[in-house]
């Protein structure tokens, strides 16, 4: 999707971040954009930052894991604009602490977020992008912590790493219909991922142990601390338009990563078998290797 001018995107988390930082990115470039958030307080403010943009620029409250709510932002996405090009599904939540302490709601909370949110958004809007027939491109966001996992953000890995999972095999999926598809993997940024629990339902609270609650609140001091010197929101949303206009499936805006990966997939590759693979088993996989190397070649056309 080379050229965005006039084009519709949608942004979930839009309100702050590095939602409000694609926004402000996709305005600059001459599209119109959708913000949508949970925040009402969030959306006023970025409104407010986005001001400049006019009557480029919607705003709308919701929730992405209520899928009745994601059915109307999709219908009042077309009544405003007409159209969807670009679909951002980027709203998260996280906590901090080892999985073994986590409650049910801890993980039905997360889920429900961070990949509920954008089962729901592919599931409203890719339709309506297949359907005006011009392509376009998603961008699911993901995160280091769905390449490199660490220790205090399992149920938040879990949905990271699924999502950039679903995000490739959706890329093979959407070629045909000339609709790109991007995973967004950003380190820290300077976002409010650390006041996740100011918008976290009742339903989803249950009980916590006491002693379980105050480590938490040690932790989330500390990630408070450290998510404002991160990088700025909008230096990632340029990456994630550069990313769309260029087709890239990965959008990696932090280099310092580089030798965790490498670290990760040397592990990998080190732990497979040193021995000969059977022919009949040979055969059975390159059958399924030339299937992927021929969606991936119409993929990185489009």
């Amino acid at each position: 999707m080379k050229d965005v001018g006039g084009k519709v995107a949608f942004v979930t988390g839009g309100g702050s971040g590095i939602g409000l930082g694609m926004a402000k990115a996709f305005t600059n470039a001459g599209m119109k954009v959708v913000i949508a958030d949970i925040r009402e307080d969030h959306l006023d403010q970025a409104m407010n930052e986005l001001r400049e943009a006019g009557q480029a620029v919607h705003s709308i409250r919701l929730d992405v894991s209520d899928r009745k709510a994601m059915k109307q932002a999709v219908d009042e996405t077309i009544r405003v604009f007409g159209k969807i090009h670009l679909l951002c599904n980027n709203a998260g939540v996280n906590i901090l602490g080892p999985i073994d302490e986590a409650s049910y709601e801890d993980w039905d909370w997360i889920i429900s977020v961070n990949l509920g949110g954008v089962i729901n958004g592919l599931h409203g809007f890719i339709p309506l992008i297949k359907a005006h027939g011009e392509g376009g491109h998603i961008v699911n966001t993901s995160s280091i912590a769905g390449i490199v996992a660490g220790p205090g953000t399992g149920i938040y890995s879990a949905t990271k790493f699924a999502i950039r999972g679903l995000s490739e095999s959706l890329r093979y999926d959407l070629a045909p219909h000339k609709i790109g598809v991007s995973v967004l993997c950003p380190g820290t940024v300077a976002t409010n991922l650390h006041e996740s629990e100011q918008i976290r339902p009742d339903k989803f609270t249950g009980a916590i142990d006491d002693a379980i609650q105050a480590k938490r609140a040690v932790s989330g001091s500390l990630f408070a601390r450290v998510l404002p010197t991160g990088m700025d929101p909008v230096e990632v949303g340029e990456k994630v338009l550069r990313g769309v206009q260029r087709n890239d499936f990965y959008i990696l805006p932090h280099p310092e990563f580089k030798e965790e990966f490498q670290e990760e997939f040397d592990e990998i590759i080190a732990a497979l078998p040193i021995e000969e693979t059977p022919p009949e088993r040979e055969e059975l996989e390159e059958l399924r290797r030339q299937r992927r190397r021929e969606s991936k070649k119409l993929a990185v056309t489009i």
